[in-house]
């Protein structure tokens, strides 16, 4: 749903929730029923989320400021599953 802004003659102006592409230019006021023009306004944006706002500063400031790297990170080990009891019953060679 996108909100779209509306103007009534002697209300002044309104909001009405609709869905995208479904506003016309004109449509019935909220409180006095009469005649309302579509306004039209700057979208509304929104900013992005922390993590992507984190991102985006890094990655700008390794365009002037690269990292310097001397090794690469080490492996990460994985532990050991647990051993199976049912296996101690096998024969061994």
């Amino acid at each position: 749903m996108v909100i779209y802004q509306y103007r009534c003659a002697r209300c002044g102006p309104f909001d009405l929730a609709l869905p995208m592409g479904g506003a016309r230019p004109e449509s019935r006021c909220t409180r006095c029923d009469g005649t309302a023009r579509r306004v039209y306004t700057a979208p509304a944006l929104t900013r992005p989320g922390a993590p992507l706002t984190r991102a985006l500063d890094a990655q700008e400031a390794s365009r002037h400021e690269p990292q310097v790297v001397s090794a690469p990170p080490p492996a990460r080990r994985r532990p050991a599953p647990p051993a199976d009891p049912r296996h101690a019953l096998l024969p061994r060679p």
